[in-house]
């Protein structure tokens, strides 16, 4: 798959410590991208899943997976690939995603499905610098959703996500 670059200790995106993937490659282009040089498909490195699964394990501390951007969906294939092992491995997985939930379901792609299999938790929808706040948890812009996934397939409409830790009250609200 094709890759702008990975962080090994992420605590930005997604709960606890996480490691992130961010897949080279976006059809947005978001006014104010927080990552613009992942937008050129062209960009980036080639790595094997398998490459970065063998990165996933290398730290016993790390919680879940990241998949973001770029568009991970634009490889969700291989994606998919690397969630399920993330999964295998215990691992909670979270995908960031410039489309709305509701338009991939619609789309009924293949390979779209298998990621939306296998991600715990998906950020939705574009980047809206007018939108942004500091005060937002995992998300850029007051318009992007945490949808709870399993919880929303399994009830058919978008359930969104809740943080359940006992540390939740010392986090700043969202606004």
């Amino acid at each position: 798959m094709r890759i702008a670059n990975t962080v090994n200790d992420s605590i930005v995106d997604g709960p606890g410590l996480r490691f992130t993937v961010f897949t080279q490659g976006c059809p947005h282009a978001c006014p104010g991208c927080h990552n613009p040089e992942t937008h050129d498909p062209a960009g980036g490195e080639e790595i094997s899943v398998e490459a970065l699964a063998q990165q996933l394990k290398q730290n016993p501390l790390i919680e879940g997976l990241t998949l973001s951007g770029g568009e991970p969906f634009l490889q969700a294939k291989e994606c998919a690939r690397l969630a399920r092992e993330a999964r295998a491995l215990g691992l909670n997985v979270w995908t960031y995603t410039g489309f709305l939930y509701e338009r991939m379901l619609a789309a009924n792609q293949p390979d779209w499905n298998a990621l939306l299999a296998e991600t715990d938790v998906l950020v939705d929808g574009p980047y809206v610098e007018g939108e942004h706040s500091y005060n937002l948890r995992f998300r850029g812009s007051r318009n992007q959703r945490l949808i709870d996934v399993p919880e929303s397939r399994a009830r058919g409409e978008v359930i969104l996500w809740e943080q359940k830790d006992s540390l939740s009250h010392f986090l700043v609200p969202e606004s």
